[in-house]
């Protein structure tokens, strides 16, 4: 199932209005509750994957995701770099323990797909470790797809203005300017290797039991109700209420 989706030339113009937001919300995550709690008396499980580059507005789309569901059965990991214990293993090894339980959700603020998009640009991983990543993580989604376990994928993307428009925004916000740092702009300003990277993911990883979901998230209202909506539209495919 390759796919070759060019990032910079999405569609970035999609927008809602406040009431229409306000209204789809509240419905998409009734809908989430109900079918979270179907889900609880089931042996399948629910892994979210949230990928995209800085200030694309991932942390926010979660957020109203998990936002009505119960906290006891859902967890959320934001994955950073790793630790020096994290580093004396294969990369796999530390989300092994972070894999969700039958019945529960998952959601992944980055992921393993750090080998093949930040450890690649970076020079983190050398070619041949990032070259057959894509191998192992086809083979490992597909492992965790035999087992029951429903892994949906996303990428937030937003166009290179739009995210000097945010970091600007940001640092100028005291409230916000946490979330700005050298890091990020180092990151800008390999953008189209970055875009590159992620490009040749969803041609090698775009699989039928876990394929990718792009949003176009230059308007964050919209980018969050078609992440609800997708996500609803994933776990239906579960039959859970049956």
């Amino acid at each position: 199932m390759k796919r070759r989706i060019l990032l910079d030339e999405l569609i970035q113009d999609k927008s809602v209005d406040q009431d229409d937001y306000k209204e789809k919300l509240k419905d998409y995550q009734l809908r989430l509750l109900n079918l979270q709690r179907a889900l609880l008396e089931t042996k399948h499980s629910v892994i979210i994957l949230v990928e995209g580059p800085d200030a694309a507005g991932k942390g926010g789309a979660i957020k109203r995701l998990v936002e009505k569901l119960d906290p006891r059965n859902y967890r959320v990991y934001s994955i950073v770099k790793p630790t020096e214990e994290e580093y004396q293993h294969h990369y796999m090894w530390r989300f092994w323990s972070k894999l969700p339980a039958y019945g529960h959700i998952v959601i992944f603020d980055r992921s393993w797909y750090g080998r093949v998009l930040v450890e690649r640009v970076e020079g983190f991983a050398t070619a041949a470790e990032w070259k057959r990543a894509y191998r192992e993580i086809n083979e490992f989604e597909r492992l965790l797809s035999d087992d029951g376990t429903l892994v949906i994928k996303f990428y937030f993307h937003i166009t290179k203005d739009e995210q000097l428009d945010r970091f600007r925004r940001r640092e100028a916000d005291p409230l916000k300017h946490w979330k700005i740092t050298e890091e990020d702009w180092r990151n800008r300003r390999r953008w189209d290797d970055h875009n590159q990277a992620a490009e040749d993911v969803f041609e090698q990883t775009w699989t039928q039991f876990a394929p990718w979901t792009v949003i176009e998230a230059n308007y964050k209202w919209y980018a969050r109700l078609k992440f609800l909506k997708s996500t609803i539209r994933a776990l239906e495919t579960l039959n859970l209420n049956e």
